[in-house]
């Protein structure tokens, strides 16, 4: 079954005045089975805009990080942070798809994994195709696995674009490595003009943010 997630977006001017939500919701969070796997770490936006604070959580499927979303657990956190900042609240259902294969020898693996969280609207979808294809080659080299890949998704605050893609890779140096290849930079020239992306590099948690 694929996993489900949560990836909230969000800008918060006074972090004193949050902690009493996030102290609340992290309490929480160690009794639901669900898994941080971002959050504070290192990060770039290599495309469009994103928040200065984003998060990437794991739950064991897509019914459960909603009915997590919708709990009387997670309502009371929530409303900790009326008024503190500023949020684009996503829930997406995971991948368990093919992934893509190996090109050589993988990347070492860092201490933490990199993340790449891309949200896109496409508006060629068939001018969208050999994009896909020709990236396969950037993702093989670079130890790519999908997370989520499309699939069900809601938009349970602000706003969010259509289709929203996570990849994990070995490091967050590969992750951003695997943007800056030429492999990738050549695939990226074919979506040009056919979706408008939103894409942010995020190193993975380390138990401290």
């Amino acid at each position: 079954m694929p996993k489900g997630y949560w990836i909230p977006h969000l800008d918060v001017p006074n972090m004193d005045k949050f902690l009493p939500y996030r102290t609340t919701a992290d309490a929480w969070h160690k009794t639901n089975g669900s898994t941080l796997l971002a959050r504070g770490g290192r990060r770039e936006v290599m495309e469009g805009k994103m928040r200065a604070r984003n998060i990437l959580r794991q739950f064991d499927s897509f019914d459960l990080a909603l009915a997590a979303h919708s709990s009387p657990e997670y309502t009371h956190a929530h409303h900790l942070r009326d008024g503190h900042c500023e949020c684009d609240f996503l829930v997406v259902e995971g991948y368990d798809g093919p992934q893509p294969p190996p090109i050589g020898a993988p990347p070492a693996p860092g201490a933490l994994k990199g993340y790449w969280i891309a949200h896109v609207d496409i508006h060629d979808v068939e001018g969208y195709k050999p994009y896909q294809a020709e990236n396969a080659k950037a993702f093989g080299k670079y130890g790519a696995r999908f997370l989520v890949r499309g699939g069900k998704q809601q938009v349970t605050e602000g706003k969010m674009r259509s289709r929203t893609v996570v990849i994990e890779y070995p490091s967050y140096d590969a992750a951003i490595a695997c943007y800056r290849s030429p492999e990738y930079q050549a695939a990226k020239a074919l979506r040009m003009g056919k979706a408008d992306v939103d894409l942010l590099v995020i190193e993975g948690y380390d138990g401290k943010n």
